[in-house]
């Protein structure tokens, strides 16, 4: 493939993009009065058919368009982007008579099916060995922040598992492409994959900058996104069945030998201790409703494959690369919600869960997971990436001038009500004995307030 974006005219470029990859459905014409067709790409006609003439064409691109509207977009050679684009028109005699117009004014037009980048698909640009990919946006989005980044074959798998159908670019690593991905099928292929330019680049060492929440992790859900990533590298993941609000459910993960189903809920963003998770089958919907009625919270429910809790817990990463391992027999909810405290692990446990992390840290680098142990083996039922900020003493660093006790017995709720209504000059003593790996510890990490932990016998407040 030797195409060049520069050496072509806009309509050109699309038309032998068409060549390589499914393209939005569209019709060009030449400037001035009259004007004659260039290229078109319609879904059902053979490239670049003749139509009898503009109306012909408009009324058989809006036919075949999903959302009945269409763009009006226009170039000139010496400037293919900075001209008038009039987007969504639905009306045949309106569309004609700005093509009339702009044509007249010595401008190319294309005439394009509209595509809708909210929904449920993403868009993005994948070259070299990297992808970059954002819902509700078009390609341009990785100029913005919020996109998701990862390696071209980890982006590529996690697509495919949440929208069902494979992905093939069709382009090598010298080329740079701006695509989009929509849930119906799409463009003069009727295809799922969309180009919208490609442009050859080179052979680049693009880095991907692999972190979420971003505005893909949002869409699914923070816990989503991190269980999906850990099963893409090949970390044991429960099977999980994913209920979104605004993608078709789809499912991941390996079996684990139970019948049983776990509920879990995935906020947008992580939340530590607030949302619920069950063991046991409850009505996903109804717990929607009941924690989240407006709809603005949580993404998505997670039916899991029960783990027969042998031993859970959780491991972080501490600000000084310590690696700390906290965990109990049985369930690890009480641990997790700081109502139980951390027990010596068996070390074959340990080791296991050891083995783990090394995995998960030749791959992502310091990762911090939640985990349950079957007796066989580790799962990973919750991951994020990044060590912590919090040592042996300080789950917070910095100085306050006023330092507001809390105890730790009092529960999460009751914390997080009271790191809400700390001064900007005021800090927080945990009061008690509570495990770093905690939802307790992570609300107050996640609240940024300088805080310390001290067992109860030490306290000494000045």
């Amino acid at each position: 493939m030797q195409l060049l974006q520069n050496e072509f005219h806009k309509d050109e470029s699309l038309d032998r993009l068409a060549d390589a990859i499914n393209v939005a459905q569209f019709v060009s014409f030449s400037p001035g009065v009259p004007m004659r067709q260039r290229y078109a790409r319609v879904l059902g006609y053979p490239p670049n058919h003749l139509f009898s003439g503009l109306r012909d064409a408009i009324e058989k691109l809006m036919r075949r368009s999903q959302e009945t509207s269409l763009n009006v977009r226009s170039f000139t050679l010496q400037d293919p982007r900075s001209n008038e684009f009039l987007y969504g028109l639905t009306s045949t005699d309106e569309i004609q008579a700005a093509v009339q117009r702009i044509a007249g004014a010595g401008l190319y037009v294309i005439v394009n099916e509209t595509v809708d980048v909210k929904d449920g698909g993403v868009s993005g640009v994948v070259q070299g060995d990297a992808i970059e990919f954002a819902p509700d946006d078009t390609p341009r989005c990785v100029e913005k922040p919020g996109v998701a980044s990862l390696p071209r074959a980890w982006g590529i798998g996690i697509l495919e598992k949440v929208y069902g159908f494979p992905i093939g670019f069709g382009v090598g690593p010298e080329f740079r492409l701006e695509f989009s991905i929509h849930p119906k099928p799409r463009g003069w292929k009727h295809t799922h994959l969309l180009g919208w330019e490609l442009e050859r680049v080179g052979l680049s060492s693009i880095m991907p900058n692999v972190m979420w929440p971003n505005d893909f992790s949002r869409l699914i859900g923070d816990k989503v996104f991190g269980l999906l990533l850990g099963s893409e590298i090949g970390l044991p993941v429960p099977k999980s069945t994913v209920i979104s609000r605004r993608i078709a459910p789809f499912s991941f993960g390996e079996k684990t030998g139970s019948a049983e189903r776990w509920i879990r809920t995935s906020p947008k963003e992580q939340v530590p201790g607030k949302f619920t998770t069950h063991r046991g089958w409850i009505d996903p919907f109804a717990l929607l409703e009941r924690e989240d009625p407006q709809g603005n919270q949580i993404a998505s429910v997670i039916s899991q494959c029960g783990v027969h809790p042998h031993y859970s817990g959780a491991l972080i990463v501490s600000a000084d690369g310590k690696l700390i391992i906290e965990g109990k027999s049985g369930e690890g909810e009480m641990l997790m919600k700081g109502v139980a405290l951390p027990e010596k692990l068996p070390d074959p446990i340990r080791r296991d869960v050891l083995q783990l992390y090394d995995s998960a840290l030749a791959q992502l680098g310091p990762v911090r997971f939640e985990w349950v142990h079957d007796g066989q083996k580790p799962w990973v039922v919750q991951l994020h990436r990044g060590a912590t900020i919090s040592t042996s003493s300080e789950i917070v660093p910095g100085d306050a001038s006023k330092w507001r006790k809390f105890e730790v017995a009092r529960g999460l709720e009751a914390l997080r009500q009271e790191l809400d209504s700390l001064d900007s000059n005021e800090g927080i003593i945990l009061q008690g004995q509570v495990g770093l790996t905690s939802h307790i510890a992570d609300v107050v990490r996640k609240a940024g307030k300088p805080a310390r932990l001290v067992p109860i016998k030490k306290l000494s407040m000045h």
